[in-house]
């Protein structure tokens, strides 16, 4: 039961026709329909409401009630998906978009969106074609695959190759490779889901080839390996490589005199490095090297360290991959035009590592050269000390660490220098509030010991330097402006 406080201040709260009659919202109704202004209203007083019954709230006022609806307007006024600055220094920044598109990949889709487009249409046949085209034979040639599709993300991969290939069968996975990344996408859940019998073996640090041999049965459809993505476990452990899967489900077929099928080898690479980024300081396996080592099939990210668009691709012999593209699910989760064209173009990229490099924004942060990164850095510096005045901050350059991100390279400390700003009015916890809420674009940059990073590494040049000095000057203007 509401106290008597709060029974009063109920009472205080204006109904809606009250509301819709106040001198500042009744024009609204000229610009929205009414139903969508009392809707609005309706959600400001409801959320009053439980302010006041949670004791939050302690006065009612009616011209800050008419503030908060005309709030709700402004904001259904800009978009909430947009442009971001990403000074953070995590290069695959899963809550900024991951990758960013390079060039000619931006080119691509603003291509195919002007019109209509060559989607599922052949112009060398005049026939109907297959979105399959687009990609696949680009993939091949980068991998080494017989064959490729190309679906929603990874986590669509790895469902439709247990659906299609373990659905009522056992799938033999090691328990250390169980794992969970980002939003809560869990191995076991995706096996349950798939209709796939779960076998775990080995223990968490240590899993041996016998583990998978004594497992084995007729009934093994797949024997699975998983990425471990976002973490690594080091010490006392051992696991067991690809190539001594291919070799057991080899040996199984020669035991049984060919009366069963082999059991296929599958591997989710999860992150998708298409070339060799040992230059970070961590070697990570690539497409390439999973098929050497005898996978039949590798499912990967597109837009991990790839560095392409949202999409999660299937590798591997070709008889498998057309199964797969025969599956409902392949219709389901199939890629939209501007997936496929950011995705082309950025595999094209790949035909020359040299241009894939150089070109392609998330292999290029990965492995751009200190010295490099310090030229900027100390350019930044030099941009924002200029343009802000010496009583509001100290800017100077310091060493800091860059991150993969992405649930990739989760050990590789990724040096970094990074433009600090050591607050003499204000702070820099309130500041980086502003650059979030109330900059355009939104800048998202770091906090540390009270001083405001700014990381180079993920940041797109001079564009992104001037975004970064007019939001600071701006903050400081409407700090100042309120003395």
């Amino acid at each position: 039961m509401p106290t008597p406080e709060q029974q009063a201040l109920l009472r205080q709260l204006p109904q809606i026709e009250e509301l819709l009659h106040h001198e500042a919202l009744a024009g609204l109704t000229t610009l929205y329909p009414r139903t969508v202004v009392a809707d609005q209203s309706r959600e400001v007083l409801d959320s009053l409401r439980s302010d006041i019954l949670s004791s939050t709230l302690s006065s009612v006022n009616l011209n800050d009630i008419v503030t908060r609806v005309l709030k709700r307007f402004v904001a259904l006024e800009r978009p909430s998906l947009c442009h971001v600055v990403n000074a953070s220094g995590v290069i695959v920044h899963t809550n900024l978009g991951r990758s960013v598109l390079a060039p000619s990949a931006i080119e691509a889709v603003n291509d195919v969106i002007k019109g209509y487009s060559t989607l599922e249409y052949s112009t060398q046949t005049m026939q109907r074609g297959s979105r399959h085209d687009h990609y696949e034979k680009l993939v091949c040639n980068i991998t080494g695959a017989q064959a490729a599709i190309a679906v929603n993300n990874n986590a669509a991969a790895v469902m439709m190759v247990l659906r299609e290939f373990c659905e009522g069968r056992e799938a033999i996975i090691s328990r250390g490779e169980l794992v969970e990344i980002g939003g809560s996408f869990r191995v076991p859940d995706i096996m349950q889901l798939s209709g796939a019998h779960m076998v775990e073996v080995g223990t968490t640090n240590k899993t041996h080839i016998f583990d998978y041999q004594r497992a084995l049965s007729q009934n093994t459809g797949l024997l699975v390996k998983v990425h471990p993505s976002n973490f690594r476990m080091t010490g006392f452990t051992e696991e067991v490589q690809l190539k001594e899967l291919r070799e057991l489900a080899d040996t199984f077929l020669q035991q049984t005199g060919g009366t069963h099928s082999a059991p296929l080898v599958y591997e989710d690479l999860g992150s998708g490095a298409l070339v060799d980024i040992s230059a970070c300081g961590i070697k990570e396996t690539t497409v390439s090297e999973c098929l050497q080592q005898g996978a039949d099939l590798v499912s990967f990210s597109c837009d991990k360290l790839l560095g392409g668009p949202q999409a999660g691709i299937i590798v591997g012999n070709k008889e498998l991959i057309d199964r797969l593209k025969k599956n409902p699910l392949a219709r389901a989760l199939r890629l939209d035009k501007m997936t496929i064209a950011a995705l082309e173009a950025t595999l094209r990229l790949y035909l020359d590592e040299n241009d894939a490099r150089a070109l392609i924004p998330t292999l290029h942060m990965l492995s751009e050269p200190l010295a490099d990164i310090d030229q900027q850095a100390q350019e930044l510096c030099t941009y924002l000390k200029n343009s802000l005045n010496s009583s509001w901050v100290n800017v100077s350059v310091e060493d800091e660490i860059s991150r993969a991100g992405g649930g990739a390279l989760p050990m590789c400390d990724i040096p970094t220098k990074v433009v600090a700003i050591e607050f003499l009015q204000g702070s820099a916890l309130k500041c980086d509030r502003f650059l979030n809420q109330n900059s355009t674009p939104p800048i998202i940059a770091r906090l540390k010991n009270e001083h405001l990073l700014f990381d180079v590494r993920t940041l797109l040049g001079m564009v992104d330097f001037e975004c970064i000095s007019q939001a600071l000057r701006n903050y400081f203007e409407q700090l100042n402006g309120r003395k």
